[in-house]
């Protein structure tokens, strides 16, 4: 009992914060504007946790400090301990109010296929209330105040909980009533047609764009760089929804409106890209029981999508 008394007895926090920090910026001003103290603060801090563990901790030089042995190789441990407490935290705060479920989505996807089917989720899980921010920045999880990323990329989230949910195409639409005056029957009908391009942002240039599928598809008498250009994917379908062009658009987001007879895929001709669709969680948030349900539900939904593609797709001999 007394072996396991001794482990547990650590230093003061406010030290192992200030050491941390001044570790991070090799700066004790930086570090005091971080913990928003006094430099000398920091300084005594830092004392007292060299006379805690009898050595010390920074070698001042004439350019600047530098971490001894000892302190670089406790860092990493206690920077993975503080990101430790700040997610126990977190899961305390979520624990308490179980009625939230916070998520964070890029706002074409949230828009275009999260938004209409959440209603789903909430009429399953009256109890939970959905909290739900749709940005282009790429939200720091380690922070816990968001329980699940929804995210386009390439699966690599290191140190996250990853599931992939649904795969991407990209596929040429555009309106009922357009293709009905200008019909779309061949790609070389586009010589007639404005061009409308998906510019949101792709960190791998992974989604193909116009000039991309026509020269695969070996027609040279469109200008695939000509014509609007919107900077999310929700904008370039809603402009063909309303007759403007023909957008080069992700399956999953359009799907609704192919659905709803909004727009047409008369090409049906799909082009597979490299990213998908990924939910993103720190393996701590899993435990929570509003978490664990959303999971479910989205699997499932993303399952029947991908399900309802294969049918439509099998069915047109795509």
């Amino acid at each position: 009992m007394k072996r396991s008394q001794d482990r547990r007895r650590l230093p003061p926090l406010n030290a192992l914060r200030a050491f941390e920090a001044a570790a991070r910026h090799l700066n004790f001003s930086r570090a005091a504007d971080e913990l928003s103290v006094t430099p000398g603060a920091v300084s005594q801090q830092i004392q007292n946790l060299e006379d805690y563990v009898g050595a010390p901790l920074f070698r001042r030089t004439p350019k600047g400090l530098l971490l001894t042995d000892a302190a670089q190789t406790a860092l990493p441990a206690l920077r993975e301990a503080f990101d430790g407490l700040a997610e126990a935290a977190s899961l305390l705060t979520a624990a308490v109010d179980g009625r939230r479920l916070t998520l964070t989505a890029a706002p074409s996807f949230a828009a275009k296929w999260l938004v209409p089917r959440l209603g789903r989720f909430e009429a399953a899980h009256p109890q939970v209330d959905v909290w739900l921010s749709a940005g282009l920045d790429l939200v720091d999880l380690t922070a816990g105040e968001v329980d699940i990323a929804l995210r386009y990329g390439a699966g690599r989230y290191p140190g996250m909980e990853v599931r992939r949910l649904i795969g991407e195409t990209v596929i040429p639409v555009l309106s009922p009533e357009l293709h009905a005056a200008n019909p779309l029957d061949r790609p070389e009908d586009l010589t007639r047609h404005l061009l409308l391009h998906d510019g949101s942002p792709d960190p791998d240039d992974s989604c193909p764009d116009w000039t991309m599928w026509l020269a695969a598809r070996g027609v040279r008498d469109v200008e695939g760089a000509r014509g609007p250009r919107f900077n999310q994917s929700s904008l370039v379908i809603e402009a063909a929804v309303n007759g403007r062009g023909v957008a080069l658009a992700k399956r999953t987001l359009a799907q609704d409106d192919l659905d709803a007879g909004r727009l047409v895929a008369p090409l049906q001709i799909a082009t597979a890209v490299d990213f998908a669709y990924y939910l993103v969680h720190p393996k701590a948030k899993g435990r929570l029981p509003q978490v664990k349900a959303f999971i479910s539900w989205i699997t499932a939904e993303a399952e029947a999508h991908e399900a309802a593609l294969r049918t439509l797709d099998n069915g047109a001999g795509i």
